[in-house]
């Protein structure tokens, strides 16, 4: 009895140490991971040096001073940090300024509105235009109403969808406050407003970027500028009545001759195929409003943060892993096309490409724009992240600095966040480091470490 027993304890002995031996490999594979999650959520490190960054130079719009001395700074702190490669490449950028504006309600009472000019816009004459209002819901309501246009100030009062998924609905919306000044133009208004692009306000206005056709070049160009929910609603309501609305329109702003900025990258060498290249980043650039922090100062540090990790973590990964801070997301995407064509050598071995430009709140999963055959593959780079509930992989549409990588056939990935208090904060006076949680950020931070440090490692 005692023999059979020894026995059987060789043979459980034997199979523990072939099934220890079995799954060593995945052992050491996950491992790796699970160093990075747990060194990313130890502390606020991340969003410290965030705050830093924007305490220190404010909002970075294409052009600033304040971008170029972010630019400085950041390239100073990689250098201390160890990474490898750091350095510049250069980019020619737009430079708009927004310069003084306002909007005052004349009729039928007195009072200001809260107004922020559309970027690219023109400005108007000196002393501003005075102006009848027309609001209309849409392109077809103001064809409608084309007779009513001329002269008047066109408001877009076209509404954000709640129901909708915040992206989804934000892509059908945009387009007011992109075409908004050439459409209202065609019918002879002299200037345009636009209902903020947004689901949620608290009198704040959201500013972003519009465009003139070919066509509308000179004296044809008419200024346009967003106005929150709560005065387009009451335009609104007041044009109901049939009473008069009158608008005196002011701004400065102007387009200067474009400037020299700057694409941000850094690495950590990969030790077995340094030429093969997992890309992670996000925008440098902010809108002139805000602090920039969420859009997208919490992208560009929480990528950062996880190549400083893998650094200081001694992970080396077997591909090189390379941080992109491109400029001029908001303005155009010239870094990103930039990026591609000073690199277009290399695509052919740009294994991956992740952005982060949804706002550094809590990460569900990632988004692929490739071919399906990878979306298994995806499932597996996220796989150790289930602990901290990052667990969806799915097909989407890329970001807009890694877009222009996907077309070239770069596989691209998105960080796929909790979306739902992104628009209240989306080019506003009210990005600034009070919207962002120090733990999601860190969890932003761990997920792009662990799906770069997959990828780099497959």
């Amino acid at each position: 009895m005692h023999a059979i027993s020894r026995r059987a304890a060789t043979i459980s002995g034997a199979v523990a140490l072939a099934v220890a031996l079995a799954f060593a490999p995945l052992r050491a594979q996950a491992a790796p991971a699970d160093r990075l999650i747990d060194g990313s959520l130890k502390d606020s490190a991340a969003w410290n040096r965030l705050a830093e960054l924007v305490d220190t130079f404010g909002n970075r719009p294409v052009g600033s001073v304040s971008l170029e001395r972010a630019i400085d700074w950041i390239v100073a702190q990689m250098k201390k940090d160890g990474l490898d490669n750091v350095h510049t490449e250069p980019v020619t950028v737009p430079h708009w300024v927004r310069g003084r504006e306002s909007a005052t309600l004349l009729a039928p009472h007195r009072a200001p509105l809260h107004m922020l000019g559309l970027g690219r816009s023109v400005g108007t004459p000196t002393g501003g235009i005075t102006a009848p209002v027309l609001v209309v819901n849409d392109f077809a309501d103001l064809h409608a109403h084309a007779a009513q246009a001329k002269g008047r100030i066109v408001l877009f009062d076209y509404r954000f969808d709640p129901a909708k998924p915040p992206f989804d609905a934000y892509g059908e919306a945009v387009i007011y406050r992109y075409s908004a000044a050439d459409s209202a133009a065609a019918y002879g208004a002299v200037a345009a407003l636009v209902r903020s692009v947004t689901s949620h306000s608290l009198g704040t206005p959201h500013t972003g970027s519009m465009g003139y056709g070919d066509t509308t070049a000179g004296a044809h160009r008419i200024p346009a500028a967003a106005i929150t929910l709560e005065d387009a609603d009451m335009l609104h309501r007041i044009q109901n009545r049939k009473q008069e609305i009158r608008i005196t329109l002011s701004m400065d702003a102007h387009m200067l001759p474009d400037a020299p900025s700057r694409n941000v990258i850094a690495e950590v060498r990969g030790t077995e195929r340094p030429d093969e290249i997992i890309v992670l980043g996000g925008h440098i650039d902010s809108w002139d409003v805000g602090q920039g922090a969420m859009d997208d100062g919490g992208g560009i540090v929480s990528a950062w943060e996880a190549l400083r990790l893998i650094k200081q973590l001694g992970l080396k990964p077997r591909r090189t892993i390379r941080v992109v801070m491109w400029v001029n997301e908001e303005m155009g995407g010239r870094g990103a096309d930039a990026y591609r064509d000073a690199h277009r050598a290399e695509l052919p071995k740009t294994k991956f490409a992740l952005e982060s430009d949804n706002g550094a709140f809590t990460p569900k999963g990632i988004r692929l724009t490739g071919p399906d055959s990878l979306l298994p593959v995806v499932k597996q780079l996220i796989a150790p992240l289930a602990r901290i509930g990052v667990t969806e992989a799915k097909m989407g549409e890329p970001e807009a600095d890694v877009a222009p990588l996907a077309a070239e056939g770069v596989p691209a990935l998105s960080l796929d966040i909790d979306a739902s208090r992104y628009f209240w904060y989306h080019h506003t006076d009210a990005d600034m480091m009070s919207a962002l949680d120090p733990h999601e950020v860190a969890l932003c931070v761990a997920t792009m470490g662990v799906v770069v440090l997959q990828a780099a490692n497959r």
